[in-house]
């Protein structure tokens, strides 16, 4: 099965968060409401570094599958 790189989500504890889930390496998950980010694995091979260039570029990615996302619902 192949999965897509990113996945929405919400929950009914946190009703005015919504997520986005970054399933490639190295995978997080991101709460659009504060941009607070979680990391559900050690990126070990890479230093703070390259992690923090990395993870600029894919929290602007996230935040525009979420506007690509959300703008085909409103259609």
């Amino acid at each position: 099965m192949e999965l897509p790189k990113f996945l929405l989500g919400d929950n009914t504890d946190f009703p005015d968060d919504i997520f986005v889930i970054h399933l490639d390496y190295p995978r997080f998950i991101i709460n659009l409401k504060d941009d607070e980010v979680e990391f559900m694995e050690e990126a070990e091979d890479l230093d703070e570094g390259e992690l923090s260039q990395i993870m600029e570029g894919l929290i602007m990615e996230a935040n525009d599958f979420y506007d690509r996302e959300i703008g085909r619902y409103e259609e």
